[in-house]
């Protein structure tokens, strides 16, 4: 995968991988290796209202089993899902305490929080660099969520 990194500017200073176009695996490659993220699982103290708050809140469509499946062939969806690492001492999560926090792509970041408003979630801040647009909201339970509408592409000739 072509992969250039980023710095996110002010106080998101991080870095975050945008990727090109994917590449398939050497045809001579062994079998064993990681394909892709299957899941985003964390523990809840209510985890039936925790997951009817990102149904009702943030608009996940839950499946019976209780989670959601984010396709990645979604229109508009980011070409490829971002991992990464943080020191231990990190600020970037707070005001929440846990050791993770979730990013979410959006279609349209002004109209997802226009969404957000009406069901009484106010950013904690928002934020814009050459990687996108950004939001932080927390979950009932605290949890820090970011939210990321990537920079469009130009249209195709």
């Amino acid at each position: 995968m072509n992969m250039r990194p980023l710095l996110m500017t002010g106080l998101c200073a991080t870095a975050i991988l945008l990727a090109g176009p994917s590449r398939a695996a050497p045809e001579d490659a062994a079998a064993g290796h990681i394909t892709g993220v299957g899941g985003v699982f964390f523990k809840a103290k209510d985890p039936k209202a925790l997951a009817a708050w990102y149904r009702d809140v943030l608009g996940l469509a839950l499946e019976p089993w209780g989670g959601a499946a984010l396709r990645y062939d979604a229109p508009g969806h980011p070409p490829a899902l971002i991992w990464g690492t943080f020191p231990a001492t990190t600020k970037y999560f707070e005001p929440s305490t846990a050791s993770f926090m979730i990013n979410y792509a959006v279609d349209d970041l002004d109209a997802f929080l226009t969404k957000l408003k009406a069901k009484d979630v106010t950013p904690l801040k928002r934020s814009e660099d050459t990687t996108g647009r950004f939001a932080w909201i927390l979950d009932p339970e605290g949890n820090k969520i970011e939210l990321w509408e990537p920079p469009k592409r130009p249209a195709a000739p």
